[in-house]
Formats: structure tokens, C-alpha cells, sequence
């Protein structure tokens, strides 16, 4: 095998979690992908992979040199692509990762457009309440909402998202509206906690608006009569009257443009959070990621509820 072979050899190594799996990933033998990553390692002075009897793992280096190689091979098969006009029309698969109900209800419909405009493009999909790595779990393309730390990644915002209080009309006839937070004490509600554990109280901001986060920060405690680590579970118990709670505006738009919810302690909102769609590599990404984010920003930018100006309910 040459250079660029060894280092395609290191990946599907890595990524297989075993040269046997590694060597079927790439058509070649055990035997040849063994001595290309013996190879590799020799070359560069450094152990790349921990080998024993029952599973191979990277070392340290060998998880740094892993996202270069991958880098390396991406640019590789774009300028390939693009040295024979795939830039012209997007190819391939494309992975795409967001938060579940925000997938389903505005990130779904960017991609059926997208894949009416380009066929010869397919779509790889995970729409799930938690984190995707995208390099360790193989996606291009993944929708944050959420500040975002310092990283590799390239962000393209496309919008804001409120995190408001909701409750039914007939609760809030019932018990009453709360004008102040601190008025949370006398008033039902069901929380969120991701393990079903203990709900903490909830943070409110005086003086908060759309463009920044005010610098009072009040806590209140309401009683929990139910905590569930289900967002959807949380807004139907509030829609039947169970009590107050909280979400992300996209999570109960309809109910509440429906009159089904209403969103009381708005003035005492935190920041809305920021929407992005995130990918590596930048302006070096493939063609079908920049073709793909390029779109999906514009729609995504015209979509009511990632405005909290123009959504004021």
C-alpha cells in the first residue's frame, strides 16, 4: 500500500475497532492492513493503536492523528470530486444530526426540499435529545441550540430560541396567573431533569429582553408535582392542567398559537439561546455540506419561531 493507503488503512481500523473488521471495510486482507498500519506507525515514530488479543483502541496520538486523517481524506475526495464537476451537482451521503422535535417539526422539511433539488444526494438522518459528536459518530452536518464553546467546528447562526413559561388557560384560571417570579411558591408545575432526578429551581432574569440577558438573576421554586425527562410529557401534563412548565418556544409554537398554552413571567425570561447549524472543516468542507448548509440557513432564517422579534405571541 502507499502513504495515502496507509492512512486509509489507520481509519478503517479505527473506526472498525479491529484490523479483521477494518480489512473487510476496504476489500483487502488482514494480513495487508496489518503491516499497512505497522507501517504507518513506523513511519511516523509513534504508536498509533493498542493492540491485545480481544480489541484494539487508540492511543493518544493515535486519536489526534485519526481526526487529521480524516481531515486529509475529506479534502482528498473533494478536490477529486471537484476535479471531475461533482461540485456542479452535490453526491454522496449527507449526515444530518438535530434535537428531536426540531428535527421532525423544521429541520425534516429543509431536507426533502434539499433531496427534491438534488437526487443524485442521499440522507442520513439522527434526530435525537442529546449531543452528536460528529467526527466519533460520522455526521456532516448537526443543528445546535445551545452557546456554543470554543471548538473546530464552523457555525452559521440562523436564529434565536425563547425558553418560556408555559401553562393552560383553565390552570391559570383556576389558580391564578403569576405576575413575579417569587409567586412560583404557591403554583403547581412539572419539571425536567434528564435522569428523572431532582428538578433545580428555576432561574429567571429582571430587566431580560431578546438581545441580552438581564443582570439580576432571581430564583423560584414552584411545587413539583410531576418531573419527567420527556419534553413532550411535560407540555401535555401542562396542557392538561397539571401546572406550569418549562420549554423551548419551537417545543409548544403551535399549542400556544392554538390556545391550548399561554406564556406567563415573559418579562422575566433569560437571553433567548442561540440556533446554529455547525460542520468541520469550514470553506474546505465538501461541496454537499456547503451546498446543504447554504440552504438550510435561508430556510431556517424564515421560520417564525427562530425570531423571537417577529414570534411575540
Amino acid at each position: 500500500m502507499d502513504h495515502l493507503d496507509s492512512l486509509r488503512a489507520f481509519v478503517a481500523v479505527a473506526e472498525s475497532a479491529g484490523f479483521a473488521a477494518g480489512a473487510r471495510k476496504l476489500g483487502v486482507s488482514a494480513p495487508a492492513i496489518t503491516r499497512a498500519v505497522a507501517a504507518l506507525e513506523a513511519r511516523l515514530g509513534a504508536q498509533l493503536l493498542q493492540r491485545s488479543t480481544r480489541s484494539v483502541r487508540l492511543t493518544e496520538v493515535g486519536e489526534r492523528f485519526l481526526d487529521d486523517c480524516r481531515r486529509i481524506l475529506a479534502e482528498l475526495a473533494e478536490a477529486e470530486a471537484s476535479a471531475g464537476g461533482a461540485h456542479a451537482a452535490p453526491q454522496g451521503e449527507l449526515a444530518i444530526t438535530a434535537p428531536a422535535m426540531f428535527g421532525r417539526l423544521h429541520v425534516a422539511p429543509v431536507v426533502f426540499d434539499f433531496l427534491a433539488q438534488h437526487p443524485k444526494l442521499t440522507v442520513r438522518s439522527l434526530f435525537v435529545d442529546r449531543v452528536v459528536h460528529l467526527l466519533d459518530e460520522g455526521f456532516d452536518v448537526a443543528v445546535r441550540i445551545a452557546r456554543l464553546p470554543d471548538s473546530g467546528l464552523t457555525a452559521a447562526p440562523v436564529g434565536a430560541m425563547r425558553r418560556v413559561v408555559i401553562a393552560s388557560p383553565e390552570y391559570l384560571a383556576r389558580r391564578g396567573e403569576p405576575r413575579v417570579p417569587a409567586e412560583l411558591a404557591q403554583h403547581d408545575a412539572i419539571g425536567f431533569s434528564q435522569d428523572g432526578g431532582a428538578n433545580a429551581p428555576w432561574a429567571f432574569y429582571r430587566g431580560a429582553s431578546a438581545s441580552g440577558r438581564g443582570d439580576e438573576r432571581e430564583l423560584a421554586q414552584p411545587r413539583m408535582q410531576l418531573v419527567t425527562n420527556a419534553n413532550d410529557v411535560c407540555i401535555e401534563a401542562a396542557i392538561r392542567g397539571l401546572g406550569l412548565a418549562r420549554a423551548l418556544a419551537y417545543q409548544v409554537d403551535a399549542d400556544i398559537l392554538a390556545g391550548r398554552l399561554k406564556i406567563v413571567l415573559a418579562e422575566f425570561e433569560p437571553a433567548p439561546i442561540p440556533v446554529q447549524l455547525v460542520h468541520v472543516a469550514g470553506r474546505k468542507a465538501p461541496a454537499k455540506v456547503r451546498a446543504f448548509v447554504d440552504f438550510a440557513v435561508e430556510q431556517l432564517r424564515r421560520v417564525p419561531v427562530l425570531n423571537p422579534r417577529t414570534r411575540s405571541y
